[in-house]
């Protein structure tokens, strides 16, 4: 008989770690008991998605799994990032953690990087959504019963009329060619409120829209330096 895999995932509040979960969940060689999430401490939210830590903790309180988070600097060095998910995974590994868990679907190279960072405690990476066709998913992911929003979106791509925007079969139709549904190459980013890994549906309200500049990384003489992307804040309701 295999011996069952102490496993803990790398939660990002979105749509891809809600299916990716879910997977793990279902598959009987796995024993997923902690979710991790990267917080940006500056902002005190989610890297990336932006979300508040009073939602994200709504939401890992419905999921119902021990969970921490990974406090990193508004901007942090490689060194300062590799140091600090260094001693993270020391961590989890002294407290019997075998396997780990991500949401990745495409990036060759993400993959990579994470397998070898983590090959060196003795970590193993497991990408249950790896290579799956991105329209199929998404479809799957609402017929599923889970529910998300956009709470981030690339302005050049998309633009600030899709953010705010529950992802749903006409999302998915609508979206333009060069954009892949699931958001892999980075297009949009979302927050997961609802579905079979909950235990309730995650109350907020729609808060300001905002957009943010930042350095565009490989720019040439041909593009701007900065790219532009546009947020929603979303605020904790209560559920009473």
């Amino acid at each position: 008989m295999n011996e069952v895999k102490k496993t803990y995932f790398n939660w990002s509040s979105g749509k891809d770690s809600a299916m990716a979960l879910h997977r793990l969940l279902q598959d009987t060689q796995f024993s997923v008991e902690h979710l991790l999430t990267s917080m940006n401490t500056h902002y005190d939210r989610v890297s990336m998605h932006g979300i508040r830590r009073a939602l994200l903790d709504e939401q890992l309180r419905a999921i119902n799994l021990p969970y921490s988070t990974l406090e990193l600097p508004a901007e942090p060095t490689m060194e300062e990032y590799e140091a600090i998910i260094g001693a993270k995974m020391q961590e989890l590994k002294s407290l019997g953690f075998t396997d780990t868990g991500f949401g990745d679907i495409f990036l060759e190279d993400l993959r990579n990087y994470r397998e070898e960072k983590l090959s060196t405690v003795g970590i193993r990476a497991h990408f249950p959504l790896w290579k799956e066709d991105t329209t199929a998913l998404l479809h799957q992911f609402i017929d599923n019963g889970f529910r998300s929003i956009v709470v981030c979106c690339n302005d050049e791509l998309l633009g600030k009329s899709w953010v705010g925007r529950e992802i749903s079969h006409d999302f998915i139709d609508d979206l333009p060619e060069n954009v892949d549904p699931c958001g892999e190459n980075g297009e949009f980013h979302t927050f997961c409120f609802d579905g079979p890994i909950f235990s309730h549906p995650i109350q907020f309200e729609l808060g300001e829209i905002i957009k943010r500049e930042y350095p565009r990384p490989n720019a040439t003489e041909h593009t701007s330096n900065t790219v532009g992307f546009w947020f929603c804040d979303l605020l904790p309701k209560s559920n009473q």
